[in-house]
């Protein structure tokens, strides 16, 4: 069986850099053996490669890749304070939050970009509790906002 980090290489992505916070805290917090991620949203190079709500101006299939983007910044962010990739055994709960339009139901198809990342890269590891939360509005009007918590060993 390959490394976690072996198989986020086959899928040809890498760990981006931990993105700098927008306000008064941190990525990510390890207590005893869990990692919080805070909300990572779907920064590229620094940017957003979308904004707006779903629904209205930002379709559920672009969602779905933005919350896959963002999952990876998450993963970027427990990377960062434990020790690598491979060290997470387990993602125990996502949260997927979703700037919606009022008619928007498809939340769960969004939050399956973040899902079906985090089951390619960890295998079994990855399968998580989730929420996937509609909301009026994001920071910086990001359409999708991810966080996680992992346990690492």
């Amino acid at each position: 069986m390959s490394s976690a980090a072996e198989r986020l290489a086959a899928l040809g992505l890498a760990l981006p850099p931990v993105a700098a916070p927008v306000a008064a805290y941190v990525p990510a917090v390890r207590s005893g053996s869990y990692v919080y991620t805070s909300g990572q949203l779907p920064f590229v190079d620094g940017k957003l490669p979308a904004t707006g709500k779903v629904g209205d101006g930002v379709t559920q299939v672009e969602a779905a890749g933005l919350a896959r983007t963002a999952a990876l910044n998450a993963l970027a962010a427990v990377a960062s304070v434990a020790d690598g990739l491979d060290s997470i055994t387990r993602v125990v709960k996502v949260t997927c939050f979703v700037a919606s339009a009022p008619e928007f139901t498809g939340q769960p198809q969004v939050a399956n970009g973040a899902s079906e990342l985090l089951l390619a890269v960890l295998g079994d590891a990855g399968r998580h509790a989730r929420s996937a939360v509609g909301v009026a509005v994001l920071p910086l009007d990001s359409p999708v906002e991810v966080e996680l918590i992992a346990e690492i060993g």
